[in-house]
């Protein structure tokens, strides 16, 4: 029990704060969707592109954390500033790789066959958005130094600030008033960027004076990339940035096909999109904080401790799902009518959200057992898990159940309904061998410490 007070003690403001971030969808959406259905879907889609953008490249970046919690686990406190140094040199890299992808998206658009005036919208969604990536990067290097030495809180804190700029903010570029023009959909960007950046210039200043992490000296000295140490980064950040491109594209790719549908079911796919985010935040949150106290264990040569913190975090994270799948189930019709007045739009995502709630256990499962190995710094054998399950299962079964290739799909689980069934199943399918790996790695090892003992 007391390892999973630890845990719950971690995971508390991580969630606040996840939900905080994630709470800039849920408004974006909402206000947007009482602006016009056209603005909406282009968020979706926009949405869609930005996050696996984003995503992948923050995955890379936060190879840090579990580096810094086993560094922490081992009081090698000195070598945390330069882990922090090196990450940010990394993070450089990536913002401007990002930032091109993000400002010119015409390949991605395209795939989708979406009318000219949607693209249009998107592309100016998209193209604001890029230039407020380099400050979320740095700040993911902030979030992950914070997470690896189990301090939690000041990003909680920084994420909060965000989200009370942000109503304000987006009900003036949504909107319009006091001189500015309705901007739609793409006020939604603008405001984002702006508070990026504020978020960014505060973690700096924080790492610089704060206490907590001033003792690590990150900005005691300059250091040139050190190709030892970008190794160790890229080593454990590119199948992690992989794996987290694979998870998202599988629900990019999903917006990106259901576009071809038409807008009522994009927009309510967008709706049930981003409730399935909102309820990821928590299985997200307990699985960064199960990570966390399994690096430290490991660094501390606990491997037991490791083993239990593990298994506490997985039972947490799924029987939450459980009862969020339950409530979420039971009260579609008022989640739906908080989003949209549209009658044809709710249609469309009545059924979407039962199949999210199906979903959400599994996905759960996944989440937490991925970040228990991430925690050993195992990330090759999960990327090569997301891909069959994602990518094979979820996208694959996605487009045969959706665009009904047999021609003997039920109705019900054609369209946007087939994508979101095929997602079930990818994650059943990914829960299932990641939970089984890590069963297969704790078994293995505990057999070379009772060989090394005798």
């Amino acid at each position: 029990m007391l390892e999973m007070r630890r845990i719950l003690g971690l995971a508390w403001p991580i969630l606040i704060g996840q939900l905080a971030i994630i709470a800039f969808g849920v408004i974006d959406t909402a206000m947007v969707g009482r602006y016009s259905p056209l603005d909406l879907a282009a968020l979706g889609l926009g949405s869609s592109i930005y996050v696996s953008v984003y995503i992948s490249l923050t995955g890379i970046v936060v190879a840090l954390q579990p580096i810094v919690g086993q560094l922490y686990g081992a009081q090698r406190y000195s070598e945390i500033g330069e882990a922090v140094r090196q990450a940010g040199w990394l993070a450089a890299v990536l913002a401007l790789l990002g930032c091109c992808l993000l400002y010119f998206p015409g390949p991605l658009l395209r795939l989708t066959h979406a009318p000219q005036q949607l693209t249009e919208r998107t592309l100016d969604y998209l193209r604001l958005l890029s230039f407020g990536l380099p400050a979320s990067l740095v700040f993911r290097i902030y979030t992950s130094l914070s997470n690896g030495i189990a301090k939690p809180r000041n990003v909680m804190a920084i994420q909060i600030m965000a989200l009370l700029l942000k109503i304000p903010a987006n009900a003036w570029f949504i909107f319009g008033g006091l001189g500015l023009p309705a901007l739609g959909g793409t006020g939604c960007a603008l405001a984002s960027t702006l508070i990026n950046w504020s978020t960014c210039l505060l973690a700096l200043g924080l790492m610089m004076r704060h206490p907590a992490y001033r003792r690590f000296g990150c900005f005691s000295h300059f250091s040139r990339p050190a190709w030892a140490r970008q190794m160790e980064l890229l080593k454990l950040g590119i199948p992690m940035g992989l794996s987290y491109l694979i998870e998202v594209t599988a629900y990019t790719f999903m917006a990106l096909f259901i576009a071809r549908f038409g807008t009522i079911q994009l927009a309510g796919h967008q709706i049930a999109a981003n409730l399935g985010a909102v309820l990821y935040m928590t299985p997200l949150s307990i699985g960064i904080a199960t990570s966390t106290l399994v690096a430290q264990h490991l660094g501390a040569r606990q491997p037991l401790a490791a083993r239990t913190v593990s298994r506490h975090g997985i039972v947490l994270a799924v029987g939450l799902a459980l009862l969020y799948s339950a409530i979420l189930v039971c009260a579609r019709p008022l989640i739906i009518a908080a989003y949209t007045p549209d009658p044809g739009v709710a249609a469309a995502a009545m059924p979407l959200l039962l199949l999210v709630g199906m979903f959400h256990p599994w996905d759960a499962l996944q989440c937490t057992s991925a970040f228990v190995l991430r925690g050993h710094k195992i990330a090759v054998v999960p990327t090569l898990i997301y891909a069959v399950a994602l990518w094979g299962v979820g996208i694959g079964g996605g487009y045969y159940f959706g665009f009904n290739l047999s021609g003997r799909v039920p109705h019900a689980l054609t369209g946007a309904g087939g994508f979101w069934f095929a997602a079930c199943l990818s994650a059943a399918t990914a829960a299932i061998m990641l939970l089984g790996y890590w069963h297969f790695k704790f078994n293995r090892q505990s057999q070379l410490i009772s060989t090394a003992t005798q």
